[in-house]
């Protein structure tokens, strides 16, 4: 972004944050509709990276936190940390097909297969490369369990099952509760699949859709239209994936069949220790495709409450700033994609947290207030963080993340996403008793949203994380109770999610989402205050990498 439009930017924020006065007082649902309409407004655009949306969203936000008596929080005293994004496009296709038994077949993008890339290049292809089937292709030598056993891939297109390895497991199969039975861990995740393909090699990475195990259809596989995004990286640091991707569950039933293989019963041996990658002999994929790529500019937004006693512990706080920008005009016209819950919500809370923090007592601790970028494009702004942090992370007391609430209400609970990962979860249940609520553990776990937000970037460092998001599952409404709950989670996740509609509304209740903000501060202020360091619970995969650094803490 240009000085020019930043200084632009933020006059015109100065005039709408002049209209918030500045006061103690609990988190206030007509403050957060405030900051929420004006975010999710035309003016921003839907608030995609790279684009005057963007100029205009950093602009309100160091508007709002200087009006709040916030110092800058980034590099060099700034408020901005700059995130370099790497977009990709892929063209129409040269080349797409599998060839079995001296026959090819073509298959067309967005219907047997769906892929993207993440290398920097104007060409990408991939040359009648063998597929090779990986199982869930898990390598995690702390539960004793490696589906790869020492196969080369180099060169090579590896095939996976979504999910984790007792995902579908039955009694008897080795990998019954390995793997947190229905809990997701992030072996489950998709983006672990092609990490670990890149780690070995592969030239191109192929994860077998299913509607459960990956928690959404097929319409939501191919929706981003063969874009990607990535962090810039340097020539060494590129993933070895040409192309990344998914088949159709059809599709692949039929690709196996003609290599002589059941796909259902390969399924029942992947649940096996003793599984060993099998190849789809007489198979290979070939594929090439043009590639539109640029660098965006875009840029994280941070803001601090310096400590007084112990100013080197912080206290993160986070949302994402993005959503969608423009589209397709839906029924009612609308073209942007504005993101008013996600995650203009989380961004108000977030402020409202700040206003809370600034006037009340000053903190022993730091307290950080992260605006993130490029959450939507795979928790980029967050993960570059992570990977140059501007405060040490293993001096980080906690990550407490907002990211989509409910706005049907006041609720009887809370909902705890990622059960046993982390004491934080205490903290919350004993912050929600204060309320007179309780916690409920999130609905759907096999969905993993505990790695689908922008904590995961310090959970993976080791920093010990908080998410609350109201889609994790259905609260118990004080009107309506959990049926209502339900209602609402079906009706934004099936209508609204991602979508032009996901706009702010006057039907918005936001009495039950101040109530989970408050639940946030309350627990921020408690650690700003303390000297406590929250700890990751026996049986966490992040607990050993905090655990490295503990002499730090002492």
């Amino acid at each position: 972004m240009t000085i020019r439009t930043l200084m632009l930017a933020t006059g015109l924020t100065a005039a709408l944050s002049a209209a918030l006065p500045l006061h103690a007082q609990t988190i206030a649902p007509a403050q957060l509709e405030q900051s929420v309409r004006t975010l999710a407004s035309d003016l921003f655009e839907g608030r995609a990276p790279g684009t005057i949306g963007e100029d205009r969203t950093i602009g309100y936000l160091i508007g709002r936190f200087q009006a709040l008596g916030l110092e800058p929080g980034g590099p060099d005293g700034q408020w901005v940390q700059s995130v370099p994004l790497l977009h990709t496009k892929l063209g129409q296709a040269a080349t797409l097909a599998v060839a079995q038994a001296g026959n090819t077949t073509p298959w067309t993008f967005g219907k047997q297969v769906y892929l993207s890339t993440l290398q920097p290049k104007n060409n990408v292809a991939i040359d009648k490369a063998p597929l090779v089937f990986v199982g869930y292709g898990v390598a995690a030598p702390e539960r004793g369990w490696d589906d790869f056993k020492g196969a080369d891939l180099k060169g090579k297109v590896a095939v996976f099952l979504i999910n984790d390895p007792d995902f579908e497991a039955a009694q008897g199969d080795d990998a019954m509760g390995k793997f947190g039975g229905r809990t997701m861990t992030y072996y489950g995740r998709w983006t672990y699949k092609f990490e670990e393909a890149a780690r070995r090699g592969a030239i191109g990475a192929l994860i077998v859709h299913d509607t459960p195990g990956a928690g959404y259809g097929w319409n939501v596989v191919v929706s981003p239209g063969g874009e990607n995004y990535d962090l810039v990286r340097a020539l060494g640091k590129l993933t070895s994936l040409a192309l990344q991707g998914w088949v159709e569950g059809t599709a692949a039933n039929t690709l196996f069949s003609n290599a002589g293989l059941d796909l259902a019963t390969l399924r029942k041996q992947a649940r096996s220790k003793s599984f060993r990658p099998v190849e789809l002999k007489g198979a290979t994929f070939s594929a090439a495709f043009p590639v539109t790529q640029e660098v965006v500019n875009s840029a994280n937004v941070l803001a601090r409450i310096p400590g007084t006693k112990r100013p080197d512990e912080t206290i993160m706080y986070g949302a994402h700033w993005d959503a969608y920008g423009k589209g397709a005009p839906d029924a009612q016209g609308r073209i942007y994609r504005a993101g008013a819950n996600d995650d203009a919500l989380g961004i108000a809370g977030m402020l409202e947290i700040a206003r809370a923090f600034k006037t009340g007592p000053a903190p022993d601790r730091s307290v950080l207030f992260a605006a993130w970028t490029a959450e939507e494009r795979g928790l980029l702004g967050s993960e570059h963080y992570a990977l140059k942090p501007v405060y040490p992370l293993d001096k980080t007391v906690a990550n407490l993340t907002l990211d989509i609430l409910q706005t049907a209400g006041k609720a009887k609970d809370v909902i705890l996403v990622g059960k046993g990962q982390g004491t934080l979860e205490d903290d919350l249940a004993k912050a929600a008793s204060a309320q007179g609520r309780v916690v409920t553990q999130e609905s759907l776990p096999e969905r993993g949203l505990f790695y689908r937000a922008d904590h995961f970037s310090m959970a993976k460092r080791g920093v010990p994380v908080l998410l609350l998001m109201g889609i994790a599952g259905a609260s118990d409404l004080v009107d309506g109770g959990r049926a209502a709950g339900q209602a609402w989670v079906d009706a934004y996740t099936g209508q609204c999610y991602h979508q032009a509609c996901d706009a702010w509304s006057a039907d918005w209740n936001l009495d039950g989402a101040a109530q989970d903000i408050d639940l946030m501060l309350t627990i921020g202020r408690d650690l700003a205050t303390s000297t406590r360091w929250p700890q990751w619970k026996d049986g966490s995969e992040f607990k050993a990498i905090r655990d490295k650094s503990a002499a730090v803490r002492k």
